[in-house]
């Protein structure tokens, strides 16, 4: 046991009690047991419940140290997203007791394709916090939201929308996370400019592989 128990960085706490344990420490002690029986699976049912943020970190890296070093699979039941990015290559994604959607972890944050997938990732994004705040728009502007996934994050589209297609872009709102080591953008924008410079723009967002969102426009178009 006191390998295990130095596997999960306790190997000085071998003979204290739970009474001289703290959370984290405890959440050590039961991953430990855990792996006593040598299992291939560990089922791990909400492991950062009532920790602070900090003692959650160090419990999604000792369980991704542990992943690589005994190509242990872990199977992780959280509700948070947060976590989800944390330390997940792949997703599963339930509703009423059913899998509605599954992939790697880049896709699923990157083209999430149902309505609770979509809300879980505003939600832990807070784009919508974002978005409660913006005022009306003009005759010819929308509002749209900008998605793009590794080398896209570094290329200059805001500058070459407003070169080449005279569209005015006005950022309200951006994010880069890293997931899996794949930098992952938003962006919540407003896109100003006459009708046909506006499609002509998200045209070319399209063709750099930049997945576009209309949030809102108005009703008489711009044009």
């Amino acid at each position: 046991m006191l390998e295990l128990l130095e596997l999960v960085g306790l190997g000085d706490k071998a003979n204290a009690y739970p009474s001289q344990l703290s959370g984290g420490q405890k959440q050590r002690v039961a991953i430990a047991r855990a792996l006593a029986n040598d299992p291939e699976i560990l089922l791990c049912d909400e492991a950062k419940s009532a920790l602070d943020p900090k003692t959650t970190l160090q419990i999604l890296a000792l369980l991704r140290e542990l992943n690589k070093k005994l190509g242990l699979t872990i199977v992780l039941i959280t509700h948070e997203m947060q976590v989800v990015k944390e330390i997940c290559n792949k997703v599963a994604v339930m509703e009423e007791g059913r899998v509605i959607e599954h992939g790697e972890s880049v896709q699923i944050f990157s083209q999430p394709k149902q309505a609770l997938t979509k809300d879980f990732i505003r939600t832990a994004t807070h784009i919508d916090q974002a978005l409660e705040t913006l005022a009306n728009l003009a005759d010819d502007e929308w509002l749209v939201e900008l998605s793009y996934v590794g080398e896209q994050t570094g290329q200059p589209i805001i500058a070459e929308m407003f070169s080449t297609y005279q569209v005015v872009t006005n950022i309200l709102y951006g994010n880069v996370e890293i997931i899996q080591e794949v930098p992952l953008g938003s962006l919540i924008v407003t896109l100003k400019g006459t009708f046909d410079n506006r499609q002509r723009a998200l045209d070319y967002l399209n063709s750099q592989g930049v997945s576009v969102t209309i949030l809102k426009e108005t009703t008489k178009g711009g044009q």
